[in-house]
């Protein structure tokens, strides 16, 4: 199975998000019960150019692709299941949403951290590499807390369930055997490749690069954190796939476990109707990619 694409996706509201070579399929259950797919095309800039496929530029690449698409299929989810479909966000909107997010992620993981390891410096006499692991440690610290608390809220606890349905459908496939509920139920909701096993990576690959910094203001420590991050995504998914290779786990796989762990908290045990969203998601890129499709059962 090695030499195949590796498909992959996301947990949505009621549903599931499955990324092929050529579409993507969100498929929802709404509140009536039915099943519905949206299938759209995938238009990856890295199929376009050959240099966004280099190894560390694709990291970035995959990155910001993944943010676009994934708030897409949160909207589209959304939309199914509230059944209000009129009041879909703009463009514009979907912008602005980003913009938030993206906000919060700079307060939350680099201000604040970095607000700490300046106060830190100066209490520790100018012991720069001391502050800087400070920092990356209270980074991951207030990550963690914040998988804990959203793993705490019980609609997000819905979601974690999609979650895991997505990662058992996906290791069905991996597998070789028929995507069938029957099938799914027997494999683990934790995935390598999985992308919280890929935040946390992030969060460790960035304790390692910023230590190396040398003295800073508060200003330089933010905006150095701000503009090395894509050097930071870019090493991170480099490491993530080399430690999920089939041939390499064996010997390296060990530097997927933390991830793994993690996912205790991001992912639950799917029943059976959220395997069979799961399934017809990735039933429906496999199709469009030419791929042997076999039915729910």
């Amino acid at each position: 199975m090695s030499d195949r694409f590796q498909y992959g996706g996301q947990a949505v509201i009621e549903g599931v998000m499955m990324r092929g070579r050529r579409s993507l399929a969100i498929a929802v259950r709404r509140p009536d019960k039915e099943i519905v797919v949206d299938t759209r095309p995938m238009g990856s800039l890295s199929r376009r150019y050959r240099l966004l496929r280099l190894p560390l530029i694709r990291g970035v690449v995959m990155l910001i692709e993944s943010l676009v698409v994934g708030m897409q299929a949160l909207m589209y989810s959304a939309n199914q299941v509230f059944e209000d479909e009129e009041e879909e966000l703009s463009p514009l909107e979907l912008a602005g949403t980003l913009v938030l997010a993206l906000g919060l992620f700079v307060v939350l993981f680099i201000v604040a951290p970095n607000l700490f390891a300046t106060w830190l410096q100066g209490a520790l006499a100018g012991r720069v590499v001391l502050a800087n692991l400070a920092e990356g440690i209270l980074r991951i610290l207030i990550f963690l807390l914040y998988v804990l608390g959203i793993s705490r809220i019980k609609d997000i606890q819905r979601v974690f369930e999609y979650h895991g349905a997505e990662h058992k459908v996906i290791h069905t496939y991996e597998h070789g055997s028929d995507l069938t509920v029957e099938n799914a139920r027997t494999f683990s909701t934790l995935h390598p490749r999985c992308g919280t096993n890929f935040l946390l990576i992030v969060m460790i690959v960035s304790v390692l690069v910023f230590s190396a910094l040398g003295k800073q203001t508060l200003l330089m420590r933010i905006v150095s954190r701000i503009v090395l991050l894509p050097v930071v995504a870019g090493v991170s998914y480099e490491v993530m796939k080399v430690a999920a290779h089939p041939r390499l786990s064996k010997y390296i796989g060990w530097m997927s476990y933390p991830g793994l762990m993690l996912q205790k908290l991001t992912t639950r045990e799917p029943d059976d109707s959220q395997l069979e969203v799961a399934i017809r998601a990735l039933n429906t890129v496999l199709a469009s990619d030419t791929e042997k499709v076999v039915a729910v059962r």
